[in-house]
């Protein structure tokens, strides 16, 4: 689940009114979501750096509260803001519209078809007569940073450009160039770089050079223009200098590049529903000439029925109703039965089934408010019989004094064949096809090689370790094994058949794992004793 990290005073402020912690933390259950941490940006930082870091940062009280990963309407102050204010009847939902300027035509985003062969879409829309304070501003930032990493799948589906229109005009061109035909002053910097010189430039940028991926190895790369050929962005990279938006910024074009125009449209709708309320006119963004529509309503309609029954409850189609209105979902009783006509706002992208309806209701009616109930169909589970003898052993050897470690199924081919004194081929392993490094390139055959990596990670723990691991394995080796000391081993036999070895370990073994004192090891399946 995304976390979104908010101010308490500027957030209460904005609630108008006053929480304690646990009142607060409860208003975020009845709406679904978690408080997840009370900090501020002095404790994150001594606690991730140290103390030394910290001096100076701010103490400003933060709230770190969870929203579910498809409520891309929950990502910043106002759209959290408005949600609840919604929600505890203090606000009506907002309706947004698309408008045209009052002087002028409306702005153009020219797409060619060159795009179609690096990222093939494009939409967007311009905030006018906008207000920007330090808050705003710093939101209007930290909102594209979330749906960059969320919706937008690092940038890979859509990104995110933000223009002071009054710097550049219009109409905008969005085409691709051959990378050593782009060349303009990127944001922040000083002077102008070609495409290929910028993909060298932030190969060493810790945030944006986990992006050039995206777009390095294409023969063209995105770009967009203004009428004077002033360089807006380079998606999905970096945005251009020229144009950045300050404080002082009262018009902001917004555009969205895509190879997946349904997310782009989402995104686009996020970013003018969460800002226009700042503008002149609140909630009216004005519309860019695309093909695609924004700002785009719709109806749903289901019956009471539907819901009482999925959700455990029994109310009227009246009271279901403004339930729903309290969710942002303005819906009403049509008269047709028990039916309810659900209007869905752009905001809420997250609604694509009937079961997303139901579940809001379920949450503006309160989970704890639900009677609990026995269900109908009575069944009787137990426990896995492997599972339950498994738990057992695990509560006699911590009991003994041993630690249980807790390793990855898969390691290195060298890990169970040449550390462990054996030939790869010996092994029987399953192999991964395409492991992305060498330190999962097998499924493991043996637990030793895992336990014997805790214990080289832990050398300056003090002596002695005792450790034990009851996990799966994908094959084990039946044949004679020399990873233990010849003469001191011994294999363990269950009504004739093997189910283990003990005994010291052989020093090479011991060596290759870069260990220097002598190790003794335990090694058996279970399975057979059930």
């Amino acid at each position: 689940m995304p976390t979104v990290g908010v101010k308490r005073d500027l957030l209460f402020k904005a609630l108008g009114r006053t929480y304690t912690d646990e009142e607060f933390d409860e208003l975020c259950f009845e709406f679904g979501l978690e408080l997840d941490e009370i900090t501020s940006e002095k404790e994150i930082i001594s606690r991730e750096q140290g103390d030394s870091k910290a001096s100076g940062a701010s103490d400003i009280i933060l709230y770190k509260i969870d929203v579910p990963a498809n409520r891309y309407d929950l990502l910043c102050l106002e759209g959290l803001v408005r949600g609840l204010q919604v929600f505890k009847n203090k606000l009506e939902a907002p309706r947004y519209r698309r408008v045209s300027p009052v002087n002028g035509e409306p702005q153009k985003l020219i797409i060619t078809k060159e795009t179609a062969a690096v990222r093939p879409f494009a939409v967007a829309a311009v905030l006018r007569n906008i207000t920007f304070t330090q808050e705003r501003y710093d939101s209007f930032i930290e909102l594209q940073e979330k749906l960059h990493q969320n919706i937008c799948r690092k940038r890979s589906l859509v990104a995110i450009g933000t223009h002071d229109l009054d710097t550049i005009s219009g109409p905008f061109t969005y085409t691709a160039k051959a990378p050593g035909d782009i060349c303009f002053r990127p944001l922040n910097q000083t002077k102008e770089y070609t495409a290929t010189q910028l993909m060298s430039l932030y190969k060493t940028d810790s945030h944006l050079r986990h992006y050039l991926h995206i777009i390095e190895d294409k023969p063209v790369y995105p770009v967009i223009y203004d009428s004077n050929g002033i360089v807006l962005s380079m998606p999905p990279i970096i945005n251009g200098d020229h144009s950045k938006i300050t404080l002082k910024t009262k018009n902001v074009f917004i555009e969205c590049t895509a190879t997946d125009v349904t997310k782009a449209k989402i995104v686009l709708d996020m970013m003018v529903t969460m800002f226009s309320e700042y503008c002149s006119q609140p909630f009216t963004p004005f519309k860019v000439l695309l093909v695609f529509q924004e700002l785009a309503y719709r109806t749903e309609r289901l019956s009471s029925e539907f819901i009482n029954c999925k959700v455990g409850i029994n109310e009227s189609t009246e009271k279901i109703a403004q339930l729903l209105t309290r969710m942002c979902l303005r819906s009403r009783a049509t008269g047709v039965g028990d039916e309810i006509e659900v209007e869905i706002p752009p905001t809420r992208s997250d609604v694509i089934h009937a079961c997303d309806i139901m579940e809001d209701a379920a949450v503006a009616y309160g989970f704890n408010n639900i009677t609990r109930t026995t269900p109908r169909t009575y069944t009787v589970a137990h426990q896995f019989p492997l599972n339950k003898l498994t738990e057992l052993l695990r509560q006699d050897l911590a009991a003994a004094g041993f630690t249980e470690a807790l390793n990855f199924a898969l390691c290195s081919q060298e890990d169970i064949a040449d550390k462990l004194g054996k030939k790869i081929s010996e092994t029987k392993a399953a192999h991964i096809s395409n492991p992305k490094t060498a330190e999962f390139q097998v499924a493991r055959t043996t637990l030793l090689p895992g336990l014997l990596k805790t214990i080289a990670a832990n050398r300056k723990m003090p002596l002695p370790l005792k450790l034990f691991e009851i996990s799966d394995v994908v094959l084990q080796d039946e044949t004679k094994d020399p990873t233990f000391f010849p003469g001191r081993c011994a294999e363990i036999f269950v009504q004739g058949k093997s189910v283990g070895r003990l005994g010291v370990l052989h020093p090479d073994v011991i060596n290759r794992f870069e260990l220097t004192m002598p190790c003794s090891a335990l090694e058996m399946d279970v399975e057979p004793f059930l």
